[in-house]
């Protein structure tokens, strides 16, 4: 089985903004969602473009995703995580409850995707009530479907970052969307578009976001392989599979 490469220069110090002084952040746990098309010639992978305004990334192309919330861990869903997803999620943990953690980054995905897109990875439901940000999700008459969900990667900014995440990639087929059609009124991304592979590759991307392109287009081919994981150890880069 091949492994994806490292490009030598991932996410060296000179690539973006370095935390001046201080000791390093603890990483905040993210999610991000990655949605494939599979109704055309090609593969078609769902992007967003950042605000300029935002302090992070300002302006690059990227996934759906962000910071887990406290309200991720008890929000309801219409299916649950395969178990050999569950299992891969709560490997080399930094919680004291990894199952809860794992089901908590699920949802988190799932919700991002719909306040940054307008699209719904769900099932069909009747409204019901919500806390904080789940509110607005299902309000719309839908429950998040975990069941369609592969994990991708794994990936843990530098410690000289001055904003830190440890971040989980999952994967779904845009099938299991509730629909193509972005809801009304959703959608914090400035622009949203489905390009194949080669476009994808053009577009402003921050480096572990060609990182995990390169890897979805090794999964759709190799849909069993493991999952990269990308830290830093001691001030060195280090690559390892879940």
């Amino acid at each position: 089985m091949s492994l994806p490469p490292i490009d030598a220069k991932f996410d060296t110090i000179n690539d973006g903004a370095v935390r001046e002084t201080g000791a390093a952040l603890k990483p905040k746990h993210a999610a991000t969602l990655i949605i494939v098309r599979t109704d055309g010639p090609q593969p078609r992978l769902l992007m967003g473009r950042r605000n300029h305004g935002h302090a992070f990334m300002p302006d690059k192309w990227v996934f759906p995703g962000g910071r887990v919330d406290r309200t991720d861990y008890d929000a309801p869903s219409a299916s649950e995580l395969s178990p050999d997803v569950a299992v891969r999620l709560e490997q080399d943990p930094r919680h004291p409850k990894p199952a809860r953690l794992a089901r908590a980054l699920a949802l988190a995905a799932v919700r991002e995707t719909f306040e940054e897109t307008g699209l719904l990875l769900a099932t069909d439901a009747p409204e019901r009530p919500g806390a904080g940000p789940w509110r607005p999700f299902l309000a719309q008459g839908a429950l998040p479907d975990l069941a369609p969900l592969s994990f991708v990667a794994r990936a843990i900014t530098p410690p000289y970052r001055p904003r830190r995440f440890d971040a989980r990639f999952f994967m779904a087929p845009a099938e299991a969307l509730l629909s193509l059609d972005r809801r009304p009124d959703c959608g914090e991304l400035d622009e949203i578009a489905w390009v194949d592979f080669k476009e994808t590759m053009a577009l402003d991307l921050p480096n572990i976001t060609r990182f995990v392109v390169h890897e979805v287009g090794q999964r759709l081919a190799e849909a069993g392989r493991p999952a990269p994981f990308m830290r830093f150890l001691n001030g060195k880069r280090r690559l390892t599979h879940l």
